[in-house]
């Protein structure tokens, strides 16, 4: 239900909490002390309203606050792991000055294509000041300067672990290309003389599917596989490992179109080209897998550095 954002260099939906006359008594009410600052209740409401998913928003402000009452201490760890870290840059000196906050304002409003007048009309439509929201900018540039500091720029990917890392996820070294499938499948009758009734309903479907039906709701319906369940996603097939026919009928398809039914030994498909997955060559796919350890690492290395400035904090929480 809830994004734990470690770094946001984007529009803050920020709303008011609606707090119901049963909470209003505990509105500024500690709930967590890190070292010498305190997290207030409503300080951790406003939060989790601002980081809530569009869905969450839309539900009656009773369903959203319990919502929120069954998250306080998942999103009560990350807004300390928020302050530790803001801390963490105040004690090591790192300093985010106005023009770097000015420039990701002026980075914000490039990539979303608004004027002034569009920024501040939005900023106030979300219950933001301009001063609140330049506060919470200035905020997340001291968190990226430190995790950079403290942690990215120590992370050194090997040749070693980019191995290890494709060794562990073959797939992603796949060099030469192949397509990602769904079908609807039916089997072959036993008896030839079934074969057209088989046929007429396997084009009726197909008809259907080409009106506009959803493949995925009819594969659960009519196909007869394994994967009918999960609406005939069959993943990623390498095109060396594709049947005859898948390959006669796959080569005349682009992504997105749905194939007549067409025989194998099998019984009679349908398929639905979801992704054509173009050859890679090596350094492509080293490149990658460099990028995606590293990514990894990061996260590890990440946690690790959280932990240790948890473990050297007086955390004491109130919840």
């Amino acid at each position: 239900m809830f994004k734990i954002k470690i770094i946001v260099l984007g529009i803050l939906a920020v709303t008011a909490v609606c707090v119901v006359s049963e909470a209003a008594v505990l509105f500024d009410r500690v709930v967590a002390v890190v070292n010498q600052e305190v997290i207030t209740w409503s300080e951790l409401y406003k939060n989790m309203e601002a980081d809530a998913s569009p869905q969450l928003k839309e539900m009656k402000e009773q369903e959203r606050l319990k919502v929120f009452r069954s998250n306080e201490p998942q999103f009560l760890e990350s807004l300390i792991n928020y302050r530790l870290q803001l801390q963490e840059a105040r004690n090591t000196g790192v300093q985010a000055g106005e023009d770097e906050v000015k420039e990701a304002v002026e980075s914000i409003k490039k990539k979303y294509a608004m004027s002034d007048k569009d920024f501040s009309e939005s900023l106030k439509k979300e219950g933001f000041t301009l001063e609140e929201y330049r506060m919470k900018l200035k905020e997340q540039i001291l968190i990226s300067k430190i995790v950079n500091q403290q942690v990215r720029n120590k992370i050194l990917v090997t040749d070693a672990e980019v191995k290890k890392f494709l060794e562990q996820n073959r797939d992603s070294g796949n060099a030469s290309g192949g397509y990602r499938i769904s079908q609807i499948f039916f089997k072959k009758p036993k008896n030839p003389e079934e074969r057209k009734a088989l046929e007429v309903k396997a084009e009726s479907v197909a008809a259907r599917v080409k009106g506009g039906e959803d493949f995925q709701s009819l594969a659960k319906q009519y196909s007869e596989e394994p994967m009918a369940s999960k609406g005939g996603d069959l993943g990623f097939i390498k095109k060396e490992h594709l049947m005859k026919e898948f390959a006669a009928v796959i080569t005349t398809m682009s992504t997105g179109d749905v194939s007549a039914p067409f025989w194998t030994e099998r019984g009679l498909h349908i398929i639905r080209l979801d992704e054509n997955i173009a050859a890679r060559d090596a350094g492509e796919i080293t490149s990658e897998a460099r990028k995606e350890a590293g990514n990894r690492l990061f996260m590890d290395k990440y946690n690790a550095w959280i932990k240790s400035l948890r473990e050297k904090a007086f955390i004491e929480i109130k919840l």
